[in-house]
């Protein structure tokens, strides 16, 4: 009887024992980082993660023990890159952290687990850096849109997310994406452009620019078009330097962009997605309402692309000139026909009448393109022409890259 008791008691395990992690091969893979994490993850259990300094030292631990058990003695160098590379794994994108921590890289454009392409001095390149297979690439990008409490699954394959730095990340899964998972970021790199720089590169030109910060100073309601990663963004960054530093700024935005810290009155909003929640959604229409009542001097909207565009309307209609936007067209004659058909499915107006409306509000509109060559130029700034209706006045055109007009009245 005393026998069987002490079988049956040697037979428990003792609780605080933590689950046998399977055998390492020791190697710099991806697949044995992926084991290094498991392994400090289970060592981890329910506690948050430290540290970074201490997260790198629990993972050199782990992996002497596995060099030692193996016998095994690996150069510093491959050592410091396999923590690096659980650390990525961990905190970060990866495998493509490495892009991430290059300021060069402005983009990366990830077609399904084997093929990465990045974009760097505006040329676009595919690398040699890939996910071991679909299933990785997945694991990936669910952890990090649950680290931004975005929804990404099989019922909303399609989601949109910020970095932490401020990179704008998309991603899409199948069955929308027939080919495997696609992922795009395209990066803030923290770069902060400058008038001067601007003009270096032959973005605009030192003219043009002047032209548009006296605007500006002038309260002038001015409407930046383009297509996508053409510039919008950085020209906004730029002009806004040109406000008075005594004048209130609210800015309305889909994902935070604008970098205007030389401003100390100056209010952010951004739009909130759904999340878990699809009744806690935050329209950038109601933003917009919203900065009215904020008292602003000047109302910069980001990317306006749907029914806000009435919102921002009304407000440059309500007394509040001096308002910047973005949004995308083809050029400066097509940017009050585009806004006007997005005003028009949410308005009672006839579509003669909202033109009329935004011809009478709009001050200058100005084009920028991405060419060919992947450099960015504003290719054409326009007046609105007070006397003749529904009429716009090119006052600098990229053809000559000089003024058509010298002073630009309209």
């Amino acid at each position: 009887m005393l026998k069987s008791r002490r079988k049956k008691a040697s037979s428990h395990k003792p609780l605080s024992q933590a689950p046998v992690s399977p055998p390492l091969q020791p190697d710099s893979s991806s697949a044995f980082a992926c084991q290094l994490r498991e392994t400090l993850l289970q060592r981890l259990g329910a506690a948050s993660l430290p540290p970074n300094a201490r997260l790198r030292e629990m993972i050199a631990d782990i992996l002497d023990q596995t060099l030692l058990q193996a016998d095994l003695v690996w150069p510093l160098a491959k050592r410091q890159k396999t923590i690096k590379l659980v650390l990525d794994q961990i905190r970060g994108l990866d495998v493509l952290q490495p892009f991430m921590d290059d300021p060069a890289i402005t983009e990366i454009m990830v077609n399904g687990p084997y093929r990465v392409f990045i974009e760097k001095a505006g040329q676009i390149t595919e690398t040699d850096c890939h996910f071991r297979d679909a299933q990785h690439m997945t694991e990936v990008l669910l952890h990090l849109f649950s680290q931004a409490d975005r929804p990404l699954n099989y019922w909303h394959p399609i989601a949109d997310s910020r970095l932490s730095d401020g990179s704008r990340v998309n991603a899409i899964l199948p069955p929308v994406a027939p080919d495997g998972p696609i992922l795009t970021i395209r990066k803030f790199t923290g770069i902060r452009h400058d008038a001067a720089a601007l003009c270096n590169s032959g973005f605009v030109p030192a003219a043009w620019l002047e032209f548009l910060e006296s605007a500006i100073r002038q309260k002038r309601n001015i409407f930046i078009s383009g297509g996508t990663g053409s510039g919008k963004t950085t020209l906004l960054n730029v002009l806004s330097a040109a406000i008075p530093s005594d004048q209130r700024i609210v800015t309305v935005e889909d994902s935070a962009e604008l970098q205007l810290q030389q401003h100390r009155n100056l209010v952010r909003l951004e739009c909130r997605s759904s999340g878990q929640d699809p009744n806690a959604t935050t329209p950038m229409s109601e933003l917009i309402r919203t900065a009215l009542r904020l008292r602003p001097d000047r109302l910069i909207v980001g990317e306006v692309r749907g029914a806000e565009a009435f919102d921002l309307l009304t407000s440059l209609n309500t007394g509040h000139p001096g308002t910047l936007c973005t949004l995308h067209a083809n050029s400066c004659q097509d940017i009050l026909y585009r806004l006007a058909n997005l005003i028009l499915p949410v308005s009672r107006l006839p579509y003669d009448m909202i033109l009329r409306e935004l011809y009478a509000s709009a001050d200058y509109l100005v084009q920028i393109e991405r060419l060919s060559d992947g450099h960015r130029q504003v290719t054409e700034i326009a007046a609105v022409c007070r006397q003749q209706p529904q009429r716009i006045e090119v006052l600098y055109t990229a053809a000559a890259r000089k003024p058509v007009r010298e002073d630009g009245e309209s």
